[in-house]
């Protein structure tokens, strides 16, 4: 049995991969709090998956026993991978950039703890499946 192919892994695992993402997308708009003309961007990625899983979930989930085997129930997104949309109708300053620096830092921090908590609960399945097997 693969144990590491579960919906809920590959869920986080896509997750950590958008706060990453968010991460350097955030810090890429703090440095250009003073550039002129910089337009600030986003990661939208929870919006993808929350459509994604509503879509698919149907509350149970078939189990298979063999790659071939066709998937039934609830599946994890596949297919709502993470998006940078750049925000260009907004001004924030006279030189038309759009930053607003305390706004940034306080998704930066907020971005650390979803990061921290996605690791905590990762590290935890993973002890979980540790359990399972009996080390």
């Amino acid at each position: 049995m693969d144990f590491l192919n579960s919906s809920l892994i590959h869920r986080l695992e896509r997750s950590l991969d958008a706060t990453s993402l968010r991460q350097n997308v955030i810090t890429h708009n703090i440095a250009n709090v003073d550039t002129p003309g910089f337009k600030r961007s986003t990661v939208k990625f929870e919006e993808f998956l929350q459509a994604e899983l509503n879509q698919h979930s149907t509350g149970l989930e078939g189990r298979r026993t063999h790659e071939k085997h066709i998937r039934f129930g609830s599946t994890y997104a596949q297919n709502s991978d993470p998006v940078i949309a750049t925000d260009h109708t907004t001004i924030m300053n006279n030189n038309k950039n759009n930053v607003d620096v305390d706004a940034e830092m306080s998704l930066l921090a907020k971005n650390q703890l979803t990061y921290n908590m996605l690791v905590q609960q990762m590290s935890h399945e993973m002890r979980s499946i540790r359990t399972s097997i009996g080390r």
